[in-house]
C-alpha cells in the first residue's frame, strides 16, 4: 500500500494536533507544513520525523510535493479559499470545523466539492466526535430503531474560556475569522452530533448574548429551541462563560427508549425492545461515563477521522462526514444567529438557501 503525502495548512495548536494524529497512521506522512508565520511552521517541523518542508503558501507546498491530502487548520474565515485551491489541484481534502464563517461561500463550495467527488476526490469536514465509540454506538441504535421515533433532545455545552483565551490572537472572537463565538467555534461539534441523530431542522428560535467577556464581537452564550422536520424538538445551549467548565451532555429521547452522552461517553441507554440492554452492553468500559480518559484523547479522536478518510480514499465511498454535513451544521449555527438578530423564529431552509444572508449577527444582552 502506498503512502499518502499530507500538507497541513496552519501550524498552530490544531495543526500540531493533526500532525500528531497523522504520525500515528501507518499510511500517512506529513510532507509539508504551511503557515504565514514561517517560524511557527519551522517549530512544528522540527518536532516531526521525518521533518516536513515548510512553506508560506499552499501553492508553494503543492508545487514542491505530490500532495495527496490537504488538511486545513487555519482560522475559520480562511477555510474555503484553501479548500477550493486543494480540490483544484486534485488533492483530497480535510477542513477543520466550521466549514467557513460565511454561509454563502460554504454553500457555493458544497457544489464545488460535489463536482470534485465526481472526479474521485474525497472532501470531509472535521467532526471527530462522530467517530467516538459512544456516539457511534448511539447512532447505530437510532438507525436500528431501538429508541423508536425520536421525539426530543437536550444538548448543553457549559464550557469556560477565560479572557486570556480571546486575547491570545487578534482573530479570536471576531465574526470575520472565528465566524461566531461559543456556538460556532466550540459548540459546533454538538450541533453536528445533534443533526446526525435527529436529522434536518425545520425551524429555529434563539437568543444570544455576550455576558462575561470583553473585547470580542461574538456571543459567549447561545440558547435555542429547534423543531426538526421529523417533528422532534430540541433545546440547544452553548456557552464559554460557565466557570470552571463542565462536560458536554446530549440527552436523546424517543418513543421506545432514551440515551445520554456525557463528556463524549455513554452515560445511560434504555430501550423498551430489550429492557435488559444497557450502556455497558453497547460500548467498552472505557467509553462509559466516568471512566478515566486517556490523556491523548484529542489526538485519538482526530486519528479516527483520518482512518475514515483513508478508507474512503481507498474504497471510493463517501467519507463519514461530508462537506454537505458541514454545510448543514454551519447552516444551523447561522440560523441561531439570524433568529437571535431578528428576534423571531426562522425557517432553517430559508437560512440555508440564502434568504437571510444580509442579516447581521447581534449579541443582545452584551454587558457594558
Amino acid at each position: 500500500m502506498t503512502q499518502l503525502n499530507v500538507a497541513i495548512v496552519g501550524s498552530g495548536i490544531i495543526g500540531a494536533n493533526h500532525a500528531e494524529a497523522i504520525a500515528r497512521h501507518p499510511r500517512l506522512t506529513v510532507a509539508a507544513l504551511v503557515d504565514a508565520r514561517i517560524e511557527v511552521a519551522e517549530a512544528l517541523a522540527a518536532k516531526l520525523d521525518p521533518h516536513p518542508s515548510v512553506h508560506l503558501t499552499l501553492a508553494e507546498a503543492l508545487a514542491a510535493h505530490d500532495i495527496d491530502l490537504v488538511s486545513i487548520c487555519t482560522p475559520s474565515g480562511l477555510h474555503i479559499a484553501a479548500a477550493e485551491q486543494t480540490l483544484a489541484a486534485g488533492a483530497h481534502l480535510l477542513v477543520e470545523k466550521p466549514l467557513d464563517t460565511d454561509l454563502a461561500k460554504a454553500r457555493a463550495f458544497a457544489k464545488v466539492a460535489e463536482a470534485a467527488a465526481g472526479r474521485g476526490l474525497v472532501a470531509s469536514v472535521v467532526s471527530q466526535h462522530r467517530f467516538d465509540p459512544a456516539t457511534a454506538a448511539l447512532l447505530g441504535a437510532v438507525r436500528a430503531g431501538r429508541l423508536g421515533r425520536i421525539t426530543s433532545a437536550v444538548v448543553s455545552m457549559p464550557w469556560w474560556r477565560d479572557q486570556a483565551y480571546y486575547d491570545s490572537a487578534d482573530w479570536r472572537g471576531t465574526w470575520a475569522f472565528d465566524g461566531g463565538g461559543a456556538l460556532a467555534n466550540q459548540g459546533i461539534h454538538l450541533v453536528d452530533q445533534m443533526l446526525a441523530l435527529l436529522g434536518r431542522p425545520a425551524e429555529v428560535y434563539a437568543q444570544t448574548a455576550l455576558v462575561c467577556h470583553e473585547r470580542i464581537e461574538v456571543e459567549d452564550l447561545a440558547a435555542a429551541t429547534i423543531r426538526f422536520a421529523s417533528g422532534a424538538l430540541a433545546v440547544l445551549h452553548a456557552t464559554t462563560g460557565a466557570w470552571p467548565g463542565l462536560p458536554v451532555r446530549l440527552a436523546l429521547h424517543g418513543t421506545e427508549g432514551s440515551a445520554v452522552l456525557h463528556d463524549d461517553q455513554l452515560e445511560s441507554f434504555h430501550t423498551a425492545g430489550d429492557p435488559g440492554l444497557g450502556a455497558a452492553d453497547l460500548v467498552p468500559a472505557a467509553d462509559l461515563y466516568g471512566a478515566a480518559k486517556a490523556p491523548d484523547g484529542f489526538v485519538t479522536g482526530h486519528l479516527r477521522q483520518y482512518e475514515d478518510i483513508v478508507e474512503a480514499i481507498e474504497t471510493g465511498r463517501d467519507p463519514g462526514v461530508r462537506i454537505q454535513d458541514g454545510l448543514l451544521a454551519l447552516g444551523l449555527v447561522r440560523a441561531v444567529y439570524v433568529s437571535a438578530a431578528l428576534g423571531r423564529p426562522v425557517s432553517f431552509d430559508e437560512v440555508l438557501d440564502g434568504a437571510h444572508d444580509d442579516v447581521q449577527p447581534d449579541t443582545k444582552g452584551a454587558h457594558q
